[in-house]
């Protein structure tokens, strides 16, 4: 199973690589043809910038392998946990709301995307359909129903990811 998540962090490894062995070569000459690099600003940018792009590509390298290592078959298939979604009822309004549980480069709270490292994602996880789960917004509590749980299992075999 190939998580969407690393589809987003191959590229933009690409394009940092790009930047990296394209575009910075390309700036450190036109910055050495100026001259003295001891006062030359664009020098010091290129130079400030390639070392910033090295410790891109060596950090998302390292996420995607961590990333590729998840054993998405230890991730429950009962309960929620990473890639789930929780559909919630507010036991006083009816509201219906939304979570997803989701890697934090993902997260979106307007979209209701949230990291299990969250207080809110860490209070959703492991829940099952019928559990009743305390939530904190803006310092008010509120009670809601967990009325639905898709699983990143049930998510992957609908999108034609299956194993």
């Amino acid at each position: 199973m190939r998580l969407p998540i690393i589809d987003k962090l191959e590229k933009d490894l690409m394009e940092s690589k790009r930047e990296l062995e394209v575009d910075i070569p390309k700036a450190l000459k036109v910055a050495t043809d100026m001259g003295d690099l001891s006062e030359n600003a664009e020098y010091k940018a290129a130079k400030e910038r390639q070392m910033f792009l090295e410790s891109r590509v060596s950090q998302l390298q390292k996420r995607i392998s961590d990333i590729v290592s998840i054993d998405i078959n230890r991730i429950p298939k009962d309960r929620s946990g990473l890639g789930s979604t929780l559909l919630l009822k507010d036991l006083d309004s009816g509201e219906e709301k939304t979570f997803n549980l989701v890697f934090p480069e993902e997260v979106n709270p307007e979209e209701g995307r949230i990291s299990l490292a969250s207080p809110l994602g860490k209070a959703l996880l492991g829940k099952t359909e019928g559990d009743d789960v305390e939530l904190n917004f803006n310092g008010k509590q509120q009670e809601f129903e967990v009325l639905q749980v898709t699983t990143i299992h049930d998510s992957m075999n609908n999108s034609g990811h299956g194993s």
